[in-house]
């Protein structure tokens, strides 16, 4: 039995950078040997056990075959005599399919490192074309390593327009859509992601509605959002804010169908929709009505989530780098006082239900009267 540390993990080791996971492969073992060993199995599709002390996933060396569409459909024949190459060469990019033994020696069938000091996400075989998954994954890797220099290989680029002309894209599940997208939102260079796929021409299939945007005029506003706050979220948010301004556009919908659409959580959803009618109103604030201040303030929910509102102000400065925080304090004032209002100050009064609501606006809005007229 061998057990080597495979794929990130060796790459961001080789590259300087702490790797999150670490993913073990285990050749010349059955499965019956590494439960005796105190593995617990997880794995349906192919063996994958848990390490009884670190936790971390260690799966048997093994090959797979195409057998039918998108991620899932594949076959995979895992045995002792599965060699560590054989399970390497079936790994995306070049950069991914290097091991290293307990030993420390670098195993390096597909020139990796060679690509890591050129900085070329390259593939491994032709085979690469079988996976759709794998389109994502490497417009993922542009972004998150965009900032050390990483293009994609021109001989991947075609493969990738391939896949995408084969129509195997439309195969992927949303919840792997997702989770590549998420990934590169956390990235620092997270319009990367959307370039790539629109350079492969498998934007317009995975997220059609970015595909209209301008990335290049977006990218100062996006890098100006990493620096305030690098919450994967609040790019999303910015995005939609983007597609907003494409004035036919009925961002509404457009941002609740596509969180639907690839099961985007909830709370990247609710931002989004946030951010756009705070940018839609903000410029103009000081100008509205007591009411109007009072109705948008409850709708963008700024009274029960006060910690929003800094999520807000920096995607806005993001967005108009003329504003500052001090545009905001006006704001953040009448928010503290109208949250200052007790409940109870009306509720010793003899106020309850309706009439106890009907109080509290009252006040609310003669806080925001006030401030219209001292603005």
């Amino acid at each position: 039995m061998q057990i080597c540390l495979v794929g990130g993990a060796v790459r961001d080791q080789l590259l300087g950078i702490q790797s999150q996971d670490r993913d073990w492969v285990v050749v010349g073992a059955t499965e019956k040997e590494m439960i005796v060993q105190g593995f617990r199995p997880v794995g349906r599709d192919f063996p994958v056990f848990i390490h009884p002390n670190t936790g971390e996933e260690y799966a048997l060396a093994r090959t797979e075959r195409k057998s039918g569409h998108g991620y899932a459909g594949f076959t995979f024949f895992a045995s002792p005599d599965v060699s560590l190459e054989e399970d390497l060469a079936r790994r995306d990019l070049t950069i991914n399919a290097m091991a290293q033994l307990p030993s420390g020696e670098i195993i390096d069938p597909f020139s990796g490192q060679k690509d890591l000091q050129d900085k070329v996400l390259r593939h491994v075989s032709s085979a690469f074309s079988e996976d759709p998954l794998r389109v994502l994954r490497v417009a993922r890797f542009a972004a998150q390593f965009h900032h050390l220099g990483f293009q994609v290989a021109t001989d991947t680029m075609s493969l990738m327009r391939e896949i995408s002309a084969s129509g195997e894209l439309g195969f992927l599940s949303a919840e792997r859509v997702a989770q590549e997208f998420e990934k590169a939102l956390c990235s620092q260079h997270p319009l990367v992601f959307l370039d790539i796929l629109k350079q492969c021409n498998a934007l317009d299939c995975l997220f059609s509605e970015f595909s209209r945007l301008d990335l290049e005029p977006l990218s100062p506003s996006m890098l100006r959002l990493k620096i305030l706050n690098p919450a994967p979220e609040l790019s999303f948010a910015l995005l939609c804010q983007a597609i907003s301004e494409l004035q036919e556009v009925n961002t509404a919908s457009l941002i609740q169908d596509l969180c639907l659409r690839i099961k985007m959580p909830n709370r990247y959803r609710d931002l989004a929709r946030q951010f756009v009618r705070f940018y839609s109103f903000m410029s103009d604030f000081a100008q509205l009505s007591p009411q109007q201040k009072l109705t948008i303030i409850k709708e963008l929910r700024l009274l029960k989530e006060p910690n929003t509102l800094p999520e807000l102000i920096s995607l806005y400065l993001s967005r108009d780098p003329q504003m500052t925080h001090e545009d905001f304090e006006s704001l953040q004032r009448l928010l503290q006082r109208i949250r200052a209002l007790s409940p109870q100050s009306f509720m010793t009064k003899g106020l309850t239900g309706a009439e106890l609501g009907k109080a509290i606006e009252a006040a609310q809005l003669d806080i925001c009267a006030l401030d219209t007229k001292y603005t």
